[in-house]
């Protein structure tokens, strides 16, 4: 009978089963993937692994010296001395300190390569076992099983961290050794295979046990170091939001009050501390209105970059709006921080190129040195000095000093009196008259407002309008204003018109049409009597609302007059948009009328241009005869100056338009 093809077959099958057992094994004993439990497994073995190593020369040295007499010398002396060689080899190779400095990939390589290594290692311990046997008596053979057993659980125990090379070794020892111990006849063989096959069993079973506790503690141990990782970048998140402006990263307005009281804490004498620069961009507005915010973002971004150029600059940041704080070496002496923030200014003038367009600006600097008060103090001292630098010119930087202290102690002060007193009982008007030129009659008058923080010193818009406009009471006092001089001084009665100033913010705050209206209203004035005089500075903080505004304006009657015009901003090729009845020339140009032949010039070229837009001209600051008659040749028909009268009490203007009345208001612009 031909049975050779089905035994053939049924090998096959059991070889097949076989290796797909111990697939199957492999999977459920094989250690975790990954860098982390790469490095994982890699320290821990190094901390056991040599130990092991150890006691596998030490029981082979047990083993040749028990048999040194009765085995041939290449037994117990040649092959011991190449296996001791090995684990010492190896032993030395797994050390902690050699481990740590190996990279990811060696580790992964000998990993990958411990259990088949440990696997051929075991076995080769265990063949050298078996070829000692014939040469000992029972307790010899049973010395030689204890042996190898006691090495196997080591080695089991030892590799807890790599249960399939514990498995592969178990295996490579316990088969043969078993068989072996079955088949010599010893008479304890039954009972010697039971102990090494359940004790191996068990302890593989134990040893898997510890991998997955391990394993478990390494998943968790990398999930804290995963949070503990988001949350170390979720604090460095919250640190640059806090600290760092996101669009120019440099430091943020929170920030730069931190390291202002950190410069303050610092020991020393007030003349050792640091300076504290305040840097204004002059000309932003006109870049992000004409250019757009992308443009403002780039000038930002790169004021920011030119910061950081300084060397004498300790940190800076950006306040907010278009403007910067630095804090500068306090080795600086006045003359020395004054040059640094000249330089500043000047690295400013660069332009910035952006989407095809050249940016041109330049920074107004205000400097101060940190001499022991609070960090607002300080930016409140750098602030006005930076103010006082913008009033002169465009990149001008002002150091601040004793006198400005006193001017803004004095300042404080009557801020605090202005915004604590009582408009009404604080404030009186004056009134100037307009003069026709040809006729020497009056046509209207000017009201002007003086304050008094005492009851005894009255003060000119200049000198508080800034308090009012700090503390939000320019709408008040333009409406109280408005109402004083309506009842006041009815100059419609006896056919004039009155003047009255708004303030650069009436001009383009919502409502203010609608309110001073009313007011003309309740006093049974025509609007058309009245005089909105407004400033080129209200037209220059916001031009399309300011223009949207004065519109509102001449549709409830009120006529327009573009005041201080030549003063400043003066763009003729603006005028023509606005809704303008009249303009009134700067009192510096008037003064310089008579000597100045540019002057004249300039006088004559706005003169021009009213008669072109049918508006009409009024000159102020008219302060002789030679100014009027120069005024008057260059076809100026209205003035207004100390030669002609100066502002005066309401009674004295009533009294003088008694004596004088129209019989139907003065009308120029018909």
């Amino acid at each position: 009978m031909n049975t050779g093809p089905h035994h053939s077959a049924d090998s096959s099958a059991r070889r097949g089963g076989l290796a797909q057992l111990l697939r199957v094994a492999g999977r459920r004993w094989a250690q975790h993937e990954g860098d982390s439990f790469t490095q994982a497994y890699a320290n821990s073995l190094s901390h056991r692994l040599p130990l092991l190593y150890m006691v596998v020369v030490f029981d082979a040295l047990l083993v040749a010296l028990r048999f040194r007499s009765e085995a041939p010398i290449w037994l117990t002396l040649f092959v011991p001395l190449l296996l001791g060689s090995f684990a010492i080899w190896r032993a030395f190779y797994w050390r902690p300190s050699a481990v740590v400095g190996r990279s990811l990939a060696v580790l992964r390589r000998d990993l990958n390569a411990m259990s088949w290594l440990g696997a051929f290692a075991g076995f080769l311990f265990a063949l050298w076992g078996m070829l000692l046997y014939p040469y000992g008596d029972v307790a010899e053979q049973s010395f030689v099983h204890y042996i190898i057993a006691v090495t196997l659980f080591s080695g089991i125990l030892g590799l807890a961290h790599s249960p399939l090379t514990a498995l592969r070794i178990a295996i490579a020892i316990t088969i043969p050794t078993t068989g072996q111990i079955l088949f010599s006849g010893h008479p304890n063989a039954v009972l010697v295979m039971m102990v090494q096959v359940v004790v191996t069993t068990i302890l593989l079973l134990v040893t898997n046990g510890h991998h997955r506790d391990f394993v478990k503690l390494e998943l968790s141990r990398q999930q804290l170091v995963r949070r503990e990782r988001e949350a170390a970048q979720l604090a460095e998140d919250n640190l640059l939001q806090a600290t760092v402006d996101p669009l120019t990263g440099a430091l943020n307005r929170r920030a730069i009050l931190t390291r202002l009281d950190q410069e303050l804490e610092r020991p020393g004498s007030p003349d050792t501390k640091a300076w504290l620069a305040l840097v204004d961009l002059d000309g932003f507005k006109h870049v992000n209105d004409t250019y757009g915010h992308a443009a403002g973002d780039a000038v930002l971004a790169a004021v920011a970059q030119r910061f950081a150029t300084f060397g004498r600059i300790r940190c800076f940041g950006r306040l907010g709006g278009d403007e910067f704080a630095a804090v500068l070496d306090p080795d600086l002496d006045e003359d020395g921080v004054r040059a640094l923030a000249t330089e500043i200014s000047e690295s400013l003038r660069a332009p910035v190129l952006h989407a095809g367009a050249v940016l041109r600006l330049s920074g107004s600097v205000g400097v101060h040195r940190m001499d022991g008060r609070s960090a607002s103090d300080c930016l409140e001292r750098a602030d006005a000095a930076l103010y006082k630098a913008k009033e002169q010119s465009d990149g001008a930087v002002i150091v601040f000093s004793p006198d400005d202290e006193a001017e803004l102690q004095t300042r404080a002060a009557i801020t605090r009196l202005f915004n604590d007193s009582d408009l009404a009982d604080r404030l009186r008007l004056l009134y100037q008259p307009i003069i026709d030129g040809e006729t020497g009659g009056v046509t209207g008058y000017e009201a002007f407002v003086r304050w008094s923080p005492d009851g005894e010193r009255w003060l000119a818009p200049g000198q508080f309008m800034a308090l009012a406009d700090a503390t939000g009471r320019t709408g008040e006092l333009t409406r109280m204003v408005m109402a004083r001089a309506l009842r006041e001084c009815p100059a419609w009665h006896y056919g004039r018109t009155l003047s009255i100033n708004l303030a650069p913010r009436d001009v383009t705050r919502a409502g203010t049409a609608d309110a001073l209206a009313k007011l003309v209203e309740e006093a049974g004035a025509p609007a058309g009597a009245i005089i909105l005089e407004v400033t080129e500075r209200a037209l220059i903080s916001d031009p399309r609302r300011a223009e949207s505004q004065l519109q509102t304006f001449r549709s409830k009657g009120f006529r327009i007059a573009l005041d201080d015009f030549g003063a400043g901003w003066s763009s003729l090729s603006q005028v023509h948009r606005l809704p303008l009845d009249m303009i009134k020339i700067d009192q510096e140009l008037s003064r310089a009328l008579a000597s100045d032949p540019g002057a004249r010039t300039l006088v004559g070229t706005i003169i021009s241009l009213s008669w072109q837009l049918g508006i009409d001209c009024t000159i102020e600051g008219v302060e002789d005869a030679a100014q009027a008659e120069t005024a008057r040749a260059l076809g100026i028909r209205l003035m207004q100056g100390y030669h002609f009268g100066h502002p005066e009490p309401a009674h004295v203007a009533l009294a003088a338009m008694a004596a004088d009345p129209l019989t139907e208001t003065v009308s120029l612009w018909a």
